[in-house]
C-alpha cells in the first residue's frame, strides 16, 4: 500500500555551524564484560527481555545537527520458535545512515559467551526493492540462552516528531529510553497508553537530558478487530525550541500549513495550462460537467485509470507538465496533478494530513510531524474525502482506518496580494452506516411434487466500502473470473446449487457512489432442506450466508476497532408448502443491541410476519460505531455472535 510520506525538506531547521566539544554518549558506551544473566527455572515464558535500551543523542558537527540512535537489548529465549525467529536482528542500514558501532554475542545456561565477529553481520539485497540491509546472524543458540546485541546509527536528524514504542508481545524488564541534546535545543515529550511521563536530568550540565525506566512492561498480545500498534507504551518526541536564536514552535502545524501550500500549489504558465486543459478534455471525454461531483468522479476516475503511479522519487515525477504528457507520476507529484486540477477548475477544496488510527492515532493536542503520514482531499460542499494515492478507495469513501481520527486541514487564506496555507486541527468522520450497505431480497419457493427441492431467487445489492472491493473494477473482470465471482454470491450460501439465471446491474465502474451494484442470481437445490419422517427441516438461515462468530476464552484487554461502519438488510420472502405449517416460528425472532448515551449504535434484529402461505424474514444488522471500548465487548460480541445465530436457524415444515 501506498503512503505519502511527510517529507522534512518542508519544514526546514535552521542549525547552528558549530561544533560540540564533548563527544557524543555512545563513545563511552559498552556492554557489561562479565554478563551475569540468569532466569529461574520456573519461568514459561517462551521469550523474555532482560533489558531494553534505546538512546538518541542529538549532536551539532561541522556538518550540522545529527542524530546517534542506540538500540540495546538481551533477549532470554525459551522456545525453539523464538530461537528461529531471532537467529537474524536487521539492522537500521541505508544509504542516508552511517552504522557506527554494531556488537552481539550469545550467552549460553553455562555462562559460555560466543561473540559474533564481523563475518557473522551480514549484508543481503530486498529483491523487490534493491535496498541493502544488514543483520546479525547468530548461531549456537540454545534453548535458555540469551542473545545481547546493541548498535548504533549515524543518521539525518528526526527531531520534528518521532515516536519510540517500547511494548510488544513479550514480557520486558529494565526498559529505558534517553534523550540527549545540545544545551540549547529543548525537546518536549508526550506518553501513551499508560507509559509513565518522561523526566528531565537537572543533574545533567554539558547537555539536556531526559529519561525514563520502567521495571518491567507486562506483554500485550494482538487482539481481532483491534488497533494493536496503537495500543503499545509509546512515547512521541519533538524538537520545540532553540535558545540560540529564541526561536519557539519549532515543530507546530503554522509552518507546515505554509509551506505544504507553498510546495503543492504552483504559479501554472501558459505551457503548464493548456496540458492542463487538454488532459481535463480528455478526461471528461469534451463533456461540460457542471454538477461538481460529476466532475471529481470523473477525474478522480480517469487519473486511477490513466496515470502510473510510481515509487521513483525523481523530480521529473515531480513535474506537472511532464505528468500532463507522460502521465506517471510518484506520490509527491500525482497529489499535485489532483489539487492543480481542482484549483484551476475553481472546486474549493482542503488538503488533510492525518495517520493510520490501527498505528498511530492522530493527537490533536500534541504537534509532532510523526503524526502526519497520510494525505487526503477535503472538498467544502460536499463535505466528502477522496484519497489521492490509494488506487483501491474511491470519491466519498476514503480509506476508512483514516476516518474516526483527527487530521490537520490545509486550507488557501489570502490577506491582500498573500496567498498561503492556514492549518487547522479538526476530526474526520467515519463515514455513515447507512452509506455501506449489504442489502438481501431472497425469494424461495418449493416445488409441489418434492418439497426437499427449492427454487430461489437471490437479489443481493451493495455500496459503500462494500462495493468498493469490485464495482470500479468489474470492466476489468472477464469471462471465467467474472462468472466465478458473481456465482460465488450464491454458492456462499451452499456449494451444492444449480444456477439457471445470473445478471448484473449497475456494473459501470463511474457508478460507483452513485447507485449500488447490483446481483440477481436464480438457482435450484436440494441442499437446504431434510426430511425428517413426515416433516421437512428448511435451512433458512443459511440463506444469508455463513457468519462471523468471536469466540473470547480470554478477558478482552483492547477496545474493539473496525474498518467502518455499515448496515445489513435481509429479507427472505418464503412460500410455505400447502398442507405445511412452520412449527417453530418463535425460533426467528433474535433482538439484540447495544445503546450508548441513548443511541442505538450496534443492533442484530430478525422477525417475521405471516400472511396464509406467505412468510416473511426480516433480519437486519446494524454498526454505527467503529470503536468500542473493552467494557462493552460483551454487548458488541452479542450482537456479532446474534447474526452467527441467524445462520444456524432451520425452520420446521409440518404437515397441518
Amino acid at each position: 500500500m501506498l503512503k505519502a510520506k511527510f517529507i522534512l525538506v518542508f519544514i526546514l531547521f535552521t542549525q547552528l555551524a558549530f561544533t560540540q566539544k564533548e563527544l557524543p554518549f555512545y563513545t563511552s558506551y559498552s556492554w557489561d564484560k562479565n554478563p551475569s544473566y540468569s532466569m529461574t527455572e520456573d519461568v514459561e515464558d517462551p521469550i523474555i527481555a532482560l533489558k531494553d535500551k534505546i538512546l538518541t543523542e542529538f549532536y551539532f558537527q561541522e556538518e550540522g545537527l545529527v542524530e546517534y540512535f542506540l538500540e540495546h537489548r538481551v533477549l532470554w529465549l525459551n522456545s525453539d520458535d523464538k530461537i528461529e525467529s531471532y537467529n537474524k536482528i536487521y539492522l537500521p542500514y541505508t544509504a542516508t545512515s552511517e552504522l557506527k558501532v554494531n556488537k552481539a554475542r550469545v550467552i549460553k545456561k553455562n555462562g559460555e559467551i560466543v561473540e559474533l565477529d564481523d563475518s557473522k553481520i551480514l549484508t543481503a539485497q530486498d529483491e523487490e526493492t534493491g535496498q541493502n540491509y544488514k543483520y546479525f546472524a547468530f548461531e549456537g543458540i540454545e534453548k535458555g540462552s540469551f542473545i545481547e546485541y546493541y548498535y548504533v546509527v549515524r543518521r539525518y536528524p528526526r527531531y520534528k516528531g518521532n515516536k519510540i514504542t517500547f511494548q510488544t508481545d513479550y514480557k520486558k524488564n529494565n526498559v529505558e529510553f534517553d534523550l540527549y541534546s545540545p544545551n540549547n535545543l529543548i525537546f518536549e515529550f508526550k506518553t501513551y497508553n499508560d507509559t509513565p511521563d518522561i523526566k528531565q536530568d537537572t543533574l545533567s550540565e554539558n547537555k539536556l537530558h531526559w529519561q525514563l525506566h520502567i521495571d518491567s512492561i507486562n506483554s500485550l498480545n494482538k487482539e481481532d478487530l483491534s488497533a494493536y500498534n496503537a495500543s503499545k507504551k509509546a512515547v512521541v518526541y519533538k524538537l520545540d525550541k532553540n535558545t540560540a536564536d529564541n526561536s519557539k514552535d519549532i515543530s507546530s502545524y503554522g509552518k507546515v500549513a505554509q509551506n505544504i501550500y507553498s510546495y503543492y500549489y504552483e504559479e501554472l504558465n501558459g505551457k503548464t495550462q493548456n496540458l492542463l486543459n487538454k488532459f481535463v478534455l480528455e478526461a471528461t471525454n469534451g463533456k461540460d460537467l457542471n454538477e461538481e461531483e460529476a466532475l471529481i468522479r470523473k477525474l478522480e476516475f480517469f487519473i486511477k485509470s490513466n496515470v502510473y503511479i510510481t515509487k521513483d522519487d525523481s523530480d521529473s515525477f515531480k513535474d506537472l507538465n511532464n505528468i500532463l504528457d507522460k502521465k506517471i507520476a510518484n506520490e509527491t507529484g500525482i497529489l499535485k496533478l489532483y489539487l492543480t486540477l481542482f484549483k484551476s477548475l475553481n472546486i474549493k477544496h482542503e488538503i488533510v494530513i492525518t495517520s493510520d488510527r490501527q498505528d498511530l492515532k492522530f493527537d490533536k493536542d500534541f504537534e509532532a510531524n510523526n503524526f502526519l503520514t497520510d494525505f487526503l482531499i477535503y472538498f467544502n460542499k460536499s463535505k466528502k474525502y477522496l484519497s489521492p494515492h490509494e488506487l483501491d478507495s474511491r470519491y466519498g469513501f476514503p480509506p476508512a482506518f483514516l476516518t474516526n481520527n483527527y487530521g490537520l486541514f490545509i486550507k488557501e487564506v489570502k490577506v491582500g496580494d498573500f496567498v498561503s496555507g492556514l492549518g487547522k486541527i479538526k476530526y474526520i468522520k467515519s463515514i455513515e452506516a447507512d452509506k455501506t450497505v449489504d442489502r438481501m431480497i431472497i425469494d424461495v419457493d418449493f416445488d409441489k411434487d418434492n418439497i426437499s427441492n427449492c427454487s430461489v431467487k437471490l437479489d443481493r445489492s451493495m455500496a459503500g466500502y462494500y462495493a468498493m472491493y469490485f464495482q470500479p473494477y468489474m470492466h476489468l473482470i472477464k469471462d471465467k473470473d467474472r462468472d466465478d465471482l458473481i456465482e460465488g454470491f450464491a454458492k456462499n450460501i451452499n456449494e451444492n446449487i444449480d444456477i439457471t439465471n445470473k445478471q448484473v446491474l449497475n456494473d459501470d465502474p463511474e457508478l460507483f457512489g452513485v447507485k449500488p451494484i447490483q446481483f440477481k442470481i436464480d438457482f435450484n437445490t436440494e441442499a437446504l432442506s431434510e426430511k425428517a419422517g413426515n416433516k421437512y427441516l428448511f435451512k433458512a438461515g443459511e440463506l444469508i450466508g455463513e457468519q462471523m462468530q468471536l469466540y473470547q476464552e480470554k478477558e478482552r484487554i483492547l477496545p474493539v476497532e473496525n474498518e467502518f461502519t455499515r448496515s445489513y438488510y435481509r429479507t427472505i420472502n418464503i412460500k410455505i408448502p400447502e398442507g405445511y405449517k412452520i412449527a417453530n416460528l418463535d425460533d426467528i425472532n433474535i433482538k439484540n443491541y447495544f445503546t450508548k448515551n441513548g443511541e442505538e449504535l450496534l443492533i442484530f434484529h430478525s422477525y417475521y410476519e405471516l400472511s396464509g402461505n406467505d412468510l416473511v424474514i426480516t433480519a437486519d444488522e446494524h454498526y454505527r460505531e467503529n470503536i468500542i471500548e473493552t467494557e462493552n465487548y460483551e454487548d458488541y460480541r452479542t450482537v456479532i455472535n446474534s447474526a452467527a445465530d441467524f445462520n444456524k436457524l432451520v425452520l420446521v415444515f409440518e404437515p397441518i
